[in-house]
């Protein structure tokens, strides 16, 4: 390993501190090295605080005239909630930058790294590149699609059901996986259910490992017809904001859930489609989806699905009217359905975790 390697693995180490607290920006992370000696180190915060090279550059101080910065996404060029980092690097009289990955907003990228060289900065793209994609996989794709990033997690068993013919699903899989689970709840914004699920499980969709209170994801609801019972725990329990997405136009109903702090939106159609627009207006990047069967089936069907995290269980199920992950209309052809790359198999006691990632045509 190259010592330019070695210090961006501890940029990316840095950067990958920070899951969901700095959404919608990026998990950005920076140090500056002089004469083989760390001399400043940064990582942004949250989304409106200083970004990592300017805590990394205020640290080296005089220290950043001739030294070399790392950092793992392009430094930004325009002026948003704080200025150009571009600036503070130039002024501190950088000699060399390397820079994981180019900004993925069509509208910046490559601007960073031009103005650097324009001002007679070395600077050199693609280092451990893909490793730091993969840090900021949500937010490539909420620049790239303009949408949340949606993880469909689900446990079943060997022949895929859900549930059984009478409905019970509890547990089909094993208190590790279910443990397991609940981190994904930490690591998205919001998780969603549909309406089915409520009136069935009762579910509080908290997550059990919480250890930022103020991080706690936002519950979310389909309810086309806004049959959401009033005495259900995530309308009363106060454990996380809950919003309720409906095409009901009735105001007197949406008035039920309103007095209850619960925030109802109204949109024209409730597709999935719609409905992600309708979240990523609203300021959500992350979505975990948790069922039931309706909902699965409805995601996979309109191919709005990033990441799918499946526990199976060693045990069948069996039936025709048990409730499937798959019960959807599915794709006509092996060229138009979706295609995943598994990043990881884990056993979890007796149980099998499977992650795949959705792999896109246009590679975005």
């Amino acid at each position: 390993m190259s010592n330019h390697t070695y210090y961006m693995q501890q940029v990316l180490q840095l950067a990958r501190m920070t899951p969901r607290q700095t959404l919608p920006n990026p998990q950005v992370a920076a140090i500056v090295i002089k004469d083989q000696q760390i001399v400043g180190i940064g990582t942004h915060l949250f989304a409106g605080g200083p970004h990592a090279e300017i805590y990394a550059l205020n640290q080296a101080g005089d220290k950043a005239a001739g030294a070399t910065l790392y950092v793992n996404l392009e430094p930004c060029a325009h002026f948003g909630r704080t200025p150009p980092c571009i600036e503070a690097v130039i002024k501190a009289k950088i000699a060399k930058v390397y820079v994981a990955n180019l900004d993925p907003n069509p509208l910046v990228s490559g601007k960073g790294v031009a103005a650097l060289r324009a001002a007679g900065i070395d600077v050199e793209t693609g280092l451990c590149a893909d490793e730091a994609a993969e840090i900021n996989r949500v937010f490539f794709h909420n620049m790239r699609k303009q949408m949340p990033y949606v993880t469909l997690k689900a446990g079943m068993s060997l022949d895929g059901r859900i549930a059984t013919k009478e409905n019970r699903s509890q547990w089909i899989t094993n208190a590790e996986s279910r443990i397991d689970a609940h981190l994904y709840r930490v690591n998205h914004q919001a998780i969603l259910v549909g309406v089915n699920t409520v009136i069935t499980d009762n579910p509080s969709l908290t997550p059990h490992m919480l250890t930022n209170p103020e991080a706690v994801p936002i519950r979310i609801v389909l309810d086309r017809n806004l049959r959401t019972p009033l005495d259900a725990k995530l309308i009363n329990d106060g454990a996380a904001p809950t919003w309720i997405i409906t095409s009901n136009p009735d105001a007197i109903l949406h008035q039920q859930y309103i007095v209850r702090s619960v925030r109802v939106l109204q949109v024209a159609e409730l597709t999935i489609k719609t409905v992600l627009t309708t979240l990523y207006q609203n300021g959500i990047c992350s979505l975990l989806v948790e069922g039931g069967e309706q909902i699965y089936s409805s995601f996979i069907d309109s191919g709005y699905v990033d990441q799918l995290v499946c526990y199976y269980s060693p045990q069948l199920i069996g039936s025709t009217q048990a409730k499937h992950l798959f019960a959807g209309n599915g794709f006509a052809d092996l060229q138009s359905n979706m295609k995943f790359k598994i990043s990881e198999v884990k056993q979890l006691g007796n149980d099998v975790k499977i992650v795949s990632v959705r792999e896109y045509k246009d590679g975005v």
